[in-house]
């Protein structure tokens, strides 16, 4: 595994008390901490900073796509968090100048990474959103990969079923984490393209974006325990 620990727990939930308790019980246990829209909104900088405060990195997941100028200077705001997040994210069909003007607002703080296309959507959704029918999800999540690290970017946020075509776009240092983590007898189908942990990493992930298997298990510090001995062990 390239991280130490690849695990990175989704705190999806408005629940500020919630959010902070599975932080402080799995920091031992995980590597990083996601933060979305979902958490963001709710509570804003000082709810991330009461998680960041537990001491793990922070994957920052606000997927900003818009005009170069205001991805730059929302860029910049993140920036004042503190501490800064480890990871940070934009869509990567915002294209080359958004995305180097993000790259030139970071100056570094945090690793930047891409959204390729999203695990919820399949060949059919991106073709009728006029997408070119020709390509299939793959061959558009490699292409915006490429276009992400000739934009100077770290890595991207793709699927699993992607991970093939992105190797061979951008080589085997470029970062690639992975949402859409589910087990074998997951019955949530909110996503479509999705991954057991093992079948991820074998693919080339190097960062796992777990939720429900963790946070919603009975006892979530044996969830993260068992998935990671499961990575290192087999």
């Amino acid at each position: 595994m390239s991280e130490a620990n690849p695990i990175c727990v989704a705190l999806d939930t408005p629940d500020l008390d919630r959010a902070r308790a599975l932080a402080k019980a799995l920091v031992p246990h995980v590597g990083y901490m996601k933060i979305g829209m979902e958490f963001f909104y709710a509570h804003g900088n000082r709810g991330y900073e009461s998680v960041a405060a537990e001491g793990i990195p922070i994957f920052l997941d606000l997927k900003l796509h818009d005009i170069p100028n205001t991805v730059a200077e929302g860029m910049r705001s993140l920036m004042r968090l503190s501490p800064h997040p480890a990871l940070i994210n934009l869509h990567a069909s915002g294209g080359m100048a958004m995305m180097q003007a993000a790259v030139e607002a970071i100056g570094g703080r945090a690793r930047l990474i891409a959204v390729t296309l999203l695990t919820s959507l399949s060949n059919q959704d991106i073709w009728a959103a006029g997408f070119d029918a020709k390509q299939d999800t793959g061959a558009h999540a490699a292409a915006l990969a490429k276009l992400a690290k000739a934009a100077g970017l770290d890595g991207v946020v793709c699927s699993s079923h992607d991970l093939a075509g992105i190797r061979a776009a951008t080589g085997p240092e470029f970062l690639s984490v992975v949402p859409g983590i589910r087990s074998a007898d997951d019955s949530v189908h909110d996503q479509k393209r999705t991954a057991t942990p093992r079948a991820a990493m074998a693919s080339g992930a190097d960062i796992l974006v777990i939720g429900r298997p963790i946070t919603s298990a009975a006892d979530p510090v044996a969830a993260a325990k068992k998935i990671l001995d499961e990575l290192r062990h087999g």
